[in-house]
């Protein structure tokens, strides 16, 4: 079993920075594929970002490319998520999400992640 908490959600201003953070615990997330998800109100749980097992491959989003930049620390169990020039419509919250899995693919549908967090509200305002 793995555990993930994520934190560093918050309120900013429109074009303002925010870094978020997933701590693992229960197990490694060596082997494990993590992803970013986000859910506004009244919309569906939305693929953000992913980064493979040993971080040689990310994919993005299209709205999101240029602004938010996915990161891991194997040695301290963390993902991260910078976002930069952040948006009013980047409003949701943020779900941290692992896949057991050292494949150089990334899924992006809800249902190839075993393990979520609680989520992170983030709000930007114009």
């Amino acid at each position: 079993q793995v555990q993930l908490v994520e934190s560093g959600g918050g309120l900013v201003q429109a074009g303002g920075s925010l870094r978020l953070s997933c701590a693992a615990s229960g197990r490694t997330i060596s082997g494990s594929t993590m992803a970013w998800f986000r859910q506004a109100a009244g919309k569906e749980r939305e693929f953000v970002t992913a980064i493979t097992s040993g971080g040689g491959s990310t994919h993005y989003i299209d709205s999101v490319k240029g602004r938010f930049t996915i990161s891991r620390d194997n040695a301290k169990n963390t993902i991260y998520l910078q976002m930069n020039v952040l948006r009013p419509e980047d409003t949701a919250v943020y779900y941290c999400a692992a896949r057991h899995s050292y494949s150089n693919l990334i899924p992006t549908r809800m249902n190839a992640y075993d393990y979520w967090g609680q989520g992170t509200q983030v709000t930007v305002s114009s």
